[in-house]
This record gives structure tokens, sequence and C-alpha cells, in this order.
């Protein structure tokens, strides 16, 4: 099973996307998968920086990041690539943040029964999910 295929299943599982795209890029680890958790529905449902995003950030800083202290090089070795990858995938979705993303308020009852109605989930959230991994994976 590649990447795509496998965050869409930890997704439609019942992790946040954020965790979903962890999972698939970095592992499954107990204590990613905690850390991923703070970053759903664009951090803690404040529907900012969407979790697909957050979820490729943290994949970038688990995959790249010298263990200690880190230099110079260091940092902007992650940092080139979470801007490499947040220029490509707002190209393809217009923008990184949740709430114009889906349109909706995750916070409100009419907000999550419009994003039910609307299938939402899987036409927004399933789509930024791929989207991350398939940037995550042609950044290499």
């Amino acid at each position: 099973m590649g990447k795509k295929e496998a965050a869409l299943r930890y997704f439609r599982a019942g992790y946040n996307c954020a965790q979903s795209v962890v999972l698939a890029c970095a592992g499954e680890r107990d204590d990613l998968t905690r850390a991923a958790a703070a970053f759903g529905g664009g951090m803690g449902r404040l529907q900012q920086t969407c979790g697909a995003v957050t979820g490729a950030y943290i994949c970038f800083g688990v995959n790249l990041a010298s263990t200690g202290l880190p230099g110079e090089e260091d940092k902007l070795r992650v940092y080139e690539k979470v801007r490499s990858f947040n220029r490509l995938f707002r190209e393809r979705n217009g923008t990184d943040i949740c709430s114009e993303l889906l349109g909706e308020d995750l916070n409100t009852v009419e907000g999550r029964a419009r994003i039910k109605e609307l299938r939402l989930t899987e036409k927004v959230c399933e789509k930024c999910i791929t989207d991350a991994i398939e940037i995550i994976e042609g950044l290499g």
C-alpha cells in the first residue's frame, strides 16, 4: 500500500488530518501520533493552517532535522522543504487555511452539519491529505 492510501486509511479510521500524514510519512510511532494530535482541524480546530500541511511540516522535521542542537544549515534544510511544500500546496489549493479550504465552521453545529451534508471531509480534507503526500514525495 502506498503512502497516499495509507494516509487515507488512517484518516477514515478516525485519525485527524495531521496524524494521517505523519503516520503515513514518518511511521507508526506513538510519540509522533500524540504530537500531531493537536494539529487537526487547522490546529486544534482553530481552522488556521490545514492539518495535512502541519502534518507535512512535522514529517520534514522528523525526517530531515539533526538530533541535538541544530546548526544553521540544519535549520535551513528543514525550512527550505517547508517553504517549497507550502508554495506547492497553495498553488494546488489556493490556500493553506482550513477555514478557507472548507468554507464552513468546524466549531458550530450548523457548520459541522454542512460539512457532512456536502461531504467536505471527503472532497476537501482527503484531497488535502493526498496532495500533501504527493508533494512530500515530489520534494524527495
